[in-house]
């Protein structure tokens, strides 16, 4: 997944189209290091993003809800899922 990636979200019935707007940080799984700078995701890593819609959303936090909290992003140009997410 890349910074200013575009992608199709998919949130419970509806799908808009995104772009992937900043990384915050990628999450060391081992030692729960949040490490800054990153332009990219890779297979596998937990990080924390901000995404840009064409449409807005209605959801609740996934704390509250994990059904209206929770989406996947599809590659538009691969038709491939490069991430499923938690809104908080």
């Amino acid at each position: 997944m890349q910074l200013n990636g575009k992608y199709a979200l998919k949130h419970n019935t509806r799908d808009v189209k995104c772009v992937i707007d900043k990384i915050d940080y990628v999450l060391n799984i081992n030692t729960l290091e949040q490490i800054h700078g990153h332009t990219s995701l890779a297979m596998n890593e937990i990080g924390k993003i901000h995404i840009r819609t064409t449409k807005p959303l209605f959801f609740d936090p996934y704390t509250i809800n994990r059904h209206t909290g929770s989406l996947i992003l599809i590659d538009e140009a691969t038709n491939e899922t490069v991430a499923a997410g938690m809104i908080l």
